[in-house]
């Protein structure tokens, strides 16, 4: 069953290098993925180089399944590589252009060098509509306040991503952009009706659904007109009732962060990912902590034992996984330097950059 569990985690890594006792963890419980945060990233040539230590380690798991190897690349303050990479605006600044060719050559060109050093999950794009522009979560990581411009960038990049073989990943489910408090620090609560998100927030979901999107990452925001109990990460009601049932989502179902505050400050830390599966989530997420998902996998096995968790949910989550993986992960080792050295920081991508900077992009950029 451990082999089951671990399938269903993405992990944080401590440092530039991998550690033996990462590296031993990773295989014994057969974890699923790893998450690159800037700690991890300082050069192209040593990110290629640590994924492709990850990726030889599934020759040692259990499954010899292809790892995640996933990271928040939204462009602006949300990216954890420096330059070389090439360094990417905000998605607001896609949202002032109103062009989907844009927006598609944006991700696609991005998903090029992410994926050049061995990433194949990108979380993004953030698809929060910003009702409130003073949230200090969201402000210009989303496209704007209309939610059919923020829907058509929104799928336009999903598009551009799954183009240049990057699983996208959009978020924050069902909605972060109308919060006046940062998930990351304390619990936001949110007190629009379904009817009021279904006008708004849910609008872009239901655009990137339609556009083959594989992943959704969960919101740590309480929405008690929704349910009453639990944040929408912990909420049978939003995952399962609402996401899978009324929207007919059926691709898989990441949580944010599980160490954020917004979670941790209220509920004990065992509790957390059980509850999210039994919620309708597909997989966890764990970035900074390092006893976090070692925490996770024992409460998730003592749940199953004690039959507060049905085994089947695990046993499902992990057949999903896999096949998702066998799918879209045919090729997971990044590719030799001497590829990632033209790929990244290419001047053309560069250039496109710029261009979205100063708000007139050359037709030549969109038809290379």
């Amino acid at each position: 069953m451990k082999q089951y569990i671990g399938q269903q985690l993405v992990i944080g890594l401590q440092g530039t290098k991998l550690t033996k006792d990462e590296s031993d963890f990773i295989v014994q419980n057969n974890i699923g993925g790893i998450i690159l945060m800037k700690r991890n990233c300082e050069s192209p040539q040593q990110v290629r180089e640590l994924v492709a230590e990850l990726q030889n380690l599934r020759h040692k798991q259990p499954d010899k399944a292809p790892l995640f190897i996933s990271i928040d690349m939204e462009g602006g303050r949300v990216a954890r590589l420096s330059a070389p990479f090439t360094q990417w605006p905000p998605v607001a600044e896609l949202g002032k252009l109103d062009s989907t060719s844009v927006a598609f050559k944006f991700a696609s060109f991005m998903g090029a060098e992410l994926r050049a050093v061995g990433i194949n999950l990108d979380f993004a794009p953030c698809i929060d509509v910003l009702t409130n522009k003073d949230n200090p979560a969201i402000g210009d990581r989303s496209a704007g306040s209309d939610p059919e411009l923020v829907s058509r960038i929104g799928s336009a990049l999903v598009r551009g991503y799954i183009k240049s073989d990057i699983i996208p990943c959009a978020k924050h489910f069902p909605g972060h952009g109308n919060t006046p408090v940062d998930s990351h620090f304390e619990l936001p609560v949110e007190e629009k009706s379904l009817a009021e998100l279904d006008a708004i927030e849910l609008v872009p979901f239901k655009k990137v659904f339609r556009a083959r999107l594989d992943m959704v990452m969960t919101t740590h925001v309480k929405f008690p007109k929704l349910d009453p109990d639990w944040p929408a990460t912990l909420s049978q009601k939003i995952l399962t009732d609402l996401l899978r049932t009324q929207l007919r989502y059926r691709n898989l179902v990441i949580t944010d962060d599980l160490d954020m505050k917004a979670l941790t400050k209220h509920f004990d830390k065992a509790l957390i990912p059980v509850r999210a599966l039994q919620a309708g989530a597909n997989i966890l997420l764990y970035c900074n902590e390092p006893e976090s998902h070692k925490i996770a996998v024992e409460a998730i096995a003592a749940a199953i034992q004690d039959k507060k968790l049905d085994a089947k949910v695990v046993e499902d989550n992990h057949k999903r996984i896999l096949a998702l993986k066998k799918e879209k992960l045919a090729h997971p080792d990044p590719l030799p330097m001497e590829e990632v050295g033209r790929i990244v920081g290419h001047p053309d991508h560069v250039r496109l950059s710029k261009a979205i900077v100063a708000g007139a992009v050359p037709q030549d950029l969109l038809t290379t």
